[in-house]
């Protein structure tokens, strides 16, 4: 439900207590324990949503849900125990046996009051944030991430996000970084259904592989 382990989870409300039993107590206490605040903080960054919402699920105003979030990620993110890969790492996967898939999520926000067109997706039909994620295939690891507004295409997020991978990396992407075979040799897509045809029978199946493979 939260896309972390329960050991992982364990791990992040460890290093928060321990960070908080070195700080002086004052004032009142939080409405959340510990393990409330680190699972709520988990969900907002997994759907995204405002803190106004997620602080209806939790009782909490939005101020507070700002407060806390702030508070668990500075504190995860000081212990640098919590890191990702990073794109470095794919230029050291050597061999075709590692094999990752690429992929974007949008997660919907409120309309912005600046700049609205910049982040509204025409697949979604709404104002998002787009999040380019780089797994490997056989462990689900997420090796990096991307950031980018509703509006990006998701090939052009690709070549503004700096990843690029070994040579003899094998990459699986969706339909939508089409052309990426040009940049990196050992790159599958989906093969796309030409304007009023169909695909023929072995361009499902090969569909249908890259689908499995992708699901893993």
């Amino acid at each position: 439900m939260t896309g972390v382990s329960r050991k992982t989870f364990d791990f992040m409300v460890d290093v928060v207590k321990a960070d908080e039993k070195k700080k002086k107590k004052s004032g009142r206490r939080p409405k959340l324990i510990i393990e409330d605040q680190v699972l709520m903080v988990i969900q907002y960054w997994r759907e995204y949503r405002t803190y106004y919402h997620i602080g209806l699920d939790w009782g909490l105003s939005e101020s507070a849900v700002c407060r806390t979030v702030y508070k668990i990620e500075n504190i995860l993110i000081s212990s640098r125990k919590f890191s990702l890969p990073g794109k470095k790492e794919l230029l050291k996967m050597p061999s075709q046996e590692d094999l990752v898939v690429m992929d974007v999520t949008e997660s919907p926000i409120e309309r912005p009051k600046r700049g609205q067109k910049k982040f509204f997706s025409g697949k979604t039909g709404e104002h998002t944030l787009k999040t380019q994620l780089v797994i490997h295939q056989k462990n689900s690891q997420i090796i990096c991430i991307g950031h980018g507004k509703g509006r990006i295409h998701d090939f052009r997020l690709f070549k503004t996000s700096g990843v690029r991978f070994g040579e003899l990396l094998k990459v699986i992407a969706d339909k939508g970084y089409q052309g990426i075979a040009k940049i990196h040799k050992l790159s599958e897509t989906p093969i796309k259904k030409p304007k009023g045809k169909k695909l023929a029978k072995e361009q499902k199946e090969y569909n249908r592989e890259l689908n499995r493979l992708s699901a893993k």
